[in-house]
């Protein structure tokens, strides 16, 4: 996909690319990102979960389809998946809590994936994984045991659908605000800290702590399993390598 955006900035030397794939891009032109995605219901989605959303998001600047302009959040983000986390046991214990503000939270008004969706997924993703040979028999296997777990009803709550580290910003103990809201949804309030906590078990006790809540652990590590099978594909046909160390098959091998 190629497309022109007018961006005139002065004091700017450089253009920097966030993420880019074939479905969207993000640049980052000074204190300014440019988000550039062909498809406008994803961008329409981020726009009104950040306005329903009661936590911290960046401001939107301006929209020019197929581009939206947010502000730079201060802070740094709580991490990325496959480093160390420099980020203290309060600041993801503030991250917990902030989870909890969006989930008590009215739901959005559309929906999120059903179970009957999201279990005809992750068949499909474990044949695809088999079939390829792109991981052993035995670890597909026994993760796709370990997700049953969290394949159950739930009581959807409003959730933000992709709330890994790196979309969480921190100054200090304190979060500053939460990125990338197109996954948003109604969904199960577990998936948020499994994907949070994702590749990083040992901080969830601190966000556990700052959710204030009881919470399932089979649940959230059965998350951890799911959401790993259902990721590899799109992660190796986009770009990406979920076989770095601490990213997702790492997660996969961690549940053996």
């Amino acid at each position: 996909m190629s497309v022109a955006v007018p961006v005139i900035m002065t004091g700017v030397d450089e253009v920097e690319v966030v993420v880019a794939h074939q479905q969207c891009a993000t640049l980052r032109v000074g204190d300014v990102f440019l988000k550039i995605d062909a498809d406008q219901a994803r961008t329409d989605v981020e726009v009104e979960a950040m306005a329903l959303a009661p936590i911290p998001t960046p401001e939107i600047l301006w929209r020019k389809p197929p581009v939206l302009a947010l502000a730079a959040l201060p802070g740094t983000a709580l991490g990325r998946l496959g480093r160390p986390s420099s980020a203290s046991p309060a600041a993801w214990a503030a991250a917990g809590a902030a989870a909890r503000r969006l989930h008590d939270a009215p739901l959005p008004p559309w929906p999120g994936r059903n179970l009957d969706r999201l279990t005809s997924d992750l068949d499909a993703e474990c044949e695809w994984l088999l079939a390829n040979g792109v991981l052993p028999a035995d670890l597909v296997t026994r993760n796709r045991q370990v997700a049953e777990t969290a394949l159950r009803p739930w009581t959807p709550v409003f959730i933000h659908g992709d709330l890994q580290l790196a979309h969480v910003f921190v100054d200090g103990d304190e979060v500053t605000g939460v990125i990338d809201w197109t996954e948003a949804s109604q969904g199960d309030a577990l998936f948020d800290l499994a994907i949070l906590t994702l590749g990083h078990e040992e901080h969830l006790g601190d966000v556990v702590a700052g959710y204030g809540a009881d919470v399932d652990l089979d649940v959230i590590q059965a998350w951890w399993s799911l959401r790993s099978l259902l990721a590899i594909r799109w992660l190796i046909e986009h770009g990406f390598d979920p076989s770095a160390p601490g990213c997702e098959i790492d997660v996969l091998k961690s549940q053996m």
